[in-house]
């Protein structure tokens, strides 16, 4: 790349069918998450403070599957999942499992900066969380009165129901003045997943990913497609060859889909040329991103 790189931004809410949302709120709430990792980008910011904070704001809005708003498992508990990837120096943050606090993203970020390990799950998790200054939560705290009604409902029919608070991974990657690209994702899971059970969004490669000189990638959709092949490092590695962040996430999912019937899944990309794109097998992803020109743009679907 030569000079500097003008900054970059995309962020999402989630692959799924969005049933029984109102589209404005939702994009809405897109705009605003990209709008918070772009003032910290005009700045002169990180593109690792960039993704964090976006993505804070999806963790404290109930439409999202993250943070408040989680889906519950199957014992009626929120567990929580996030990874944070710092392309500069390809390492990581990741907690699994986690149900004390109010935003997942943040922790995992405290792991790759602040201890000499790399993931934390379930009660250690919680644990650090305390011990580096970070508030606790009950657990309750992080479910709405819609989820908690919505799982009453799936128990009652003994089905999963997408339909609910709650419905998709949220994810931002970002790509700074300096060059330096980062990738964060949080989810509260499937609903009714087994108590324990983890999916893709903390597994560096499959839920997330970041490299400089390439990009960086977050995935969303069903995590057990996603991880079989490394679904982000996968894409982030495929600009290699020269092609765009829309080709590469495009290509991704072709390859996706052509391995795993139904794979249910999307993905966001920026590359370290400044390109960005988005790709999803489900009805709907939403998602928003900062133009070339600066623009914030916002729509249900990907960006081609």
């Amino acid at each position: 790349m030569t000079g500097s790189p003008k900054p970059r931004l995309i962020v999402h809410g989630g692959a799924g069918t969005w049933v029984g949302f109102d589209e404005a709120s939702v994009l809405k709430a897109m705009r605003k998450a990209a709008e918070v990792g772009w003032e910290i980008l005009k700045a002169g910011g990180s593109a690792l403070d960039a993704v964090e904070k976006a993505t804070n704001i999806m963790e404290d809005d109930p439409q999202f599957d993250s943070g408040f708003g989680s889906f519950v498992n199957a014992a009626g508990e929120v567990e929580m999942d996030a990874l944070i990837a710092d392309g500069s120096t390809i390492k990581y943050g990741a907690v699994a499992a986690v149900k004390r606090v109010q935003y997942p993203i943040s922790l995992a970020r405290l792991v790759m900066t602040r201890t000499n390990n790399l993931f934390f799950v379930a009660d250690g998790a919680d644990q650090l969380a305390a011990e580096l200054g970070m508030p606790l939560v009950a657990n309750t705290q992080m479910i709405t009165p819609q989820e908690f009604e919505a799982f009453r409902a799936r128990r009652a029919k003994n089905a999963v129901s997408q339909v609910g608070q709650g419905t998709g991974t949220c994810g931002a990657v970002a790509l700074d003045a300096n060059g330096h690209v980062a990738s964060a994702t949080s989810t509260g899971g499937v609903p009714e997943k087994r108590k324990g059970r983890v999916g893709d969004t903390p597994i560096f490669g499959a839920g997330g990913y970041a490299e400089d000189g390439l990009g960086g990638a977050s995935s969303t959709g069903v995590g057990e497609n996603i991880m079989r092949f490394f679904l982000c490092k996968r894409v982030v590695d495929s600009m290699s060859s020269g092609i765009g962040a829309q080709m590469a996430a495009q290509s991704g999912l072709e390859f996706l889909s052509a391995r795993v019937p139904s794979p249910e899944a999307g993905i966001i990309v920026v590359g370290s040329d400044g390109s960005v794109g988005s790709s999803h097998t489900t009805s709907h992803m939403p998602t928003a991103w900062v133009t070339a020109d600066g623009d914030i743009q916002a729509t249900m679907k990907s960006i081609s």
